[in-house]
């Protein structure tokens, strides 16, 4: 990748220390752009930022422990934000947690969730009166069905129920906030499979190749398309 002049924009990367989120920063400060690398543990954090530095790349990347699931913790690093640099222009929400064990095969297999025809399908695809609200009773009535042992007869995802479940709802919120802030660039993107901690290894891209089309999405210029969904670089329906 050809490295590009430093600029005046700032963005911050969730979940940095490593694996997709450490090469985003990389990638982001390769094209000029200012970075807050941010993890929970504060020495991965500050190792996986010395690593940068050795690479001497054309824009400042510095660390900010950040746990998105604190409060407090991410109000530390929005003062940060306003403090240091007055702005942000890019916030890449890469951080996630499996939170439970991980079938490897499983997750190999997966495809693009698909919802069979049903009450939950049909909210999500109507986008203009779609809302927090109507995500949050989806989210519900899949855990009470989850709970209940119906999810086959309900007609929810089956493999990695729950993971998938949380990326549909991820993908929905995307809508939402795109709605809500027409002014900003709002996208969400599966980078495929890729060669992580999370899912034991067993991807079959690199941390690099998986940060690509996530870079490319968050250097869009101002008024380009927003609220979309992306499997790597091909734009899918949700």
């Amino acid at each position: 990748m050809a490295e590009a002049e430093p600029t005046n924009r700032y963005g911050v990367v969730t979940g940095a220390n490593k694996g997709i989120g450490f090469a985003i920063c990389k990638q982001l400060a390769s094209n000029g752009i200012n970075v807050v690398l941010t993890a929970r543990d504060e020495k991965k954090g500050l190792d996986a930022l010395e690593k940068l530095r050795h690479l001497a790349l054309p824009a400042q990347v510095v660390f900010h422990q950040l746990d998105v699931t604190d409060h407090a913790s991410i109000k530390s690093l929005a003062h940060f934000i306003q403090n240091q640099y007055g702005k942000l222009d890019i916030l890449v929400n890469n951080a996630g947690i499996t939170g439970a064990y991980v079938d490897g095969e499983a997750l190999a297999a997966a495809k693009v969730v698909n919802i069979p025809n049903g009450w939950p399908k049909e909210v999500l695809s109507d986008v203009e009166n779609l809302t927090e609200k109507k995500i949050d009773e989806i989210l519900s009535e899949f855990l009470k069905d989850y709970k209940e042992g119906s999810l086959e007869t309900k007609g929810w995802p089956l493999a990695i129920p729950a993971y998938s479940i949380s990326k549909v709802a991820l993908n929905a919120y995307t809508r939402v906030l795109a709605k809500k802030y027409p002014s900003f660039c709002i996208n969400a993107i599966c980078p495929g499979y890729v060669k992580t901690d999370i899912n034991y290894n067993t991807g079959f891209l690199t941390p690099d190749e998986g940060a690509e089309p996530a870079v490319r999405l968050a250097l869009l210029p101002q008024g380009s398309s927003s609220g979309l969904f992306f499997v790597r670089n091909e734009e899918k329906p949700f």
